[in-house]
């Protein structure tokens, strides 16, 4: 033991540096390992940024694309959803026509308004049945309600139709208990309400009488309703009639194409007289 402490005072001082220099060493490597250790913590932390930055990007494009996705989706959906709606309310408007017991639709041509223009003037329709179909110019047109108008122009696929509330649209009409009869014409203003003029002072009209087509008229068939009388003003001849109407024109969709009523002889005779002429010469 003494040996051991006799050598260790001796080379004490190289013990100790060697000591010295373990312990430095030890902090070299400790401090090496937490550099090390930081770096590569900092790498990981930098490579999931970037990652988490690319991932980023990459959602908004796939957002963007998913968006446009729904988008075609929603469009598709929206479309059908009006198709259905449209059908439904034309199924409804047909099968209010066809249920309609004062009326046999069969003997008529059923079509659909496409088209409308509507002013305190100039009005018209535009129904989707054409030649093809066998619409041909002055026509009736009607819903079971009443007397709509007039084919006035006709093309493959297409009519137009003069509706009552035109300044140039005249109807021969009879009021329904009485038979006094009249030109059922409108004046421009409000569209539910026409005027019945030439019924005669004698005539026993009353409030609330309802007027129907005459088999005067030169192309309706008879007994279609145009309306019921709100105002009776004497004259001096004849009473000015006005006729609230029977038919809501601002929500026509499906009408009502009657066989066209040919009577050239009878329009003939009206216009002519050498009709009556030849047949006294034979």
């Amino acid at each position: 033991m003494r040996k051991f402490f006799t050598l260790f005072v001796e080379y004490s001082t190289w013990l100790l540096f060697v000591l010295y220099c373990s312990i430095a060493f030890l902090f070299i490597r400790l401090q090496q390992d937490d550099v090390q250790h930081k770096l590569h913590n900092e790498g990981i932390e930098f490579s999931a940024a970037v990652n988490q930055q690319l991932m980023t990007f990459n959602s908004l494009f796939t957002l963007k694309n998913e968006n446009e996705r729904l988008m075609r989706v929603n469009t598709d959906l929206l479309s059908r959803v009006l198709t259905l709606e449209t059908a439904t309310v034309d199924e409804r408007s047909q099968k209010k026509i066809l249920a309609d017991t004062t009326l046999n639709a069969s003997k008529f041509i059923m079509a659909r308004v496409v088209d409308r223009k509507f002013s305190d003037r100039e009005n018209m329709l535009v129904i989707d049945a054409g030649w093809r179909k066998g619409i041909k110019k002055d026509m009736t047109v009607l819903v079971p309600e009443g007397l709509v108008g007039r084919v006035t122009s006709v093309s493959e696929h297409y009519a137009r139709v003069m509706p009552l509330i035109h300044p140039d649209f005249k109807v021969v009409v009879a009021a329904d208990s009485c038979r006094s009869m009249g030109i059922l014409s409108w004046n421009g203003g409000r569209e539910f309400i026409a005027q019945v003029e030439h019924i005669p002072i004698s005539s026993h009209i009353k409030l609330n009488e309802r007027f129907v087509t005459s088999d005067f008229s030169t192309f309706s068939i008879r007994g279609i309703p145009v309306g019921r009388v709100v105002r009776i003003k004497p004259d001096n001849l004849f009473y000015d009639v006005d006729i609230w109407l029977a038919v809501d024109f601002s929500t026509l969709t499906r009408v009502l194409v009657a066989p066209l009523k040919i009577e050239p002889e009878k329009i003939m005779i009206m216009s002519d007289d050498t009709v009556t002429t030849n047949k006294k010469s034979h």
